[in-house]
């Protein structure tokens, strides 16, 4: 039954990820959490959260930035392994909470940035990969933190989809190839993550008729929405 609800809430975080480019994180991590432990829980999200951001990309494909996948990988993949490494030697308290607030700032931040016409160079968003990168080697869940930074080159929908996962999930392969080596990762877990992941893939593949749907300002909307909840319940989740 415990892995029926946890399939089951892959299934919608999947399909909220695919449509909003976050949340999947969010919404799975503290089921996993309750049936597995935070022990194992965190390179069983870090092997889902691959899958998920593979999914994405290949849902969206012809529509990838691949200079801005490129440029943002560079820094993002080694940063996230570091910050990996030294997850075990520090409480992610403080940080979480940052980043929460950090969630909510940047609603209205980036809301004047677009009315502005403010864009991000190549050479800028390198520079924002390697910090979002060791926050995600330490951390769960720093999605909506790219939110702003890709939409800054004019992408949305599925090219906002594509771009940001798959730019993203060479972070992911370093956290999960970090958790690993440090004996983090044994075959049974990553085996756990694979099948939570494969309900996250179906989730995504769902939620491409949605996107195609929307109107550019509704999917700027929604993700603000996911953004101020994200903000909310990393702070509440940090304090509690």
């Amino acid at each position: 039954m415990e892995w029926v609800v946890v399939l089951l809430i892959g299934l919608v975080a999947g399909t909220l990820g695919g449509i909003v480019g976050f949340g999947t994180s969010i919404m799975l991590l503290p089921p996993l959490v309750v049936v597995f432990g935070p022990k194992e829980a965190v390179p069983i999200m870090a092997v889902t959260a691959l899958m998920a951001n593979l999914s994405r990309a290949a849902v969206w494909w012809r529509e990838i930035d691949w200079r801005a996948c490129a440029a943002y990988s560079a820094t993002a993949a080694p940063a996230a392994a570091l910050g990996a490494a030294t997850l075990v030697r520090m409480s992610s308290v403080a940080i979480e909470v940052a980043l929460g607030a950090f969630f909510l700032l940047m609603i209205p931040v980036r809301r004047r940035l677009t009315a502005s016409g403010f864009t991000l160079r190549l050479w800028q968003l390198a520079v924002v990969g390697a910090v979002i990168g060791f926050l995600t080697g330490i951390v769960a869940s720093t999605g909506p933190i790219n939110t702003p930074f890709f939409l800054a080159l004019g992408l949305v929908k599925g090219a906002f989809l594509a771009t940001e996962a798959l730019a993203s999930l060479s972070m992911y392969v370093a956290k999960a190839a970090t958790f690993n080596q440090l004996g983090a990762l044994p075959w049974a877990t990553f085996a756990k993550g694979l099948i939570v992941g494969s309900a996250v893939m179906l989730g995504s593949y769902a939620a491409k008729p949605f996107v195609l749907r929307m109107a550019p300002e509704q999917f700027r909307l929604l993700m603000d929405a996911l953004m101020l909840l994200a903000g909310a319940t990393m702070i509440l989740t940090a304090l509690a």
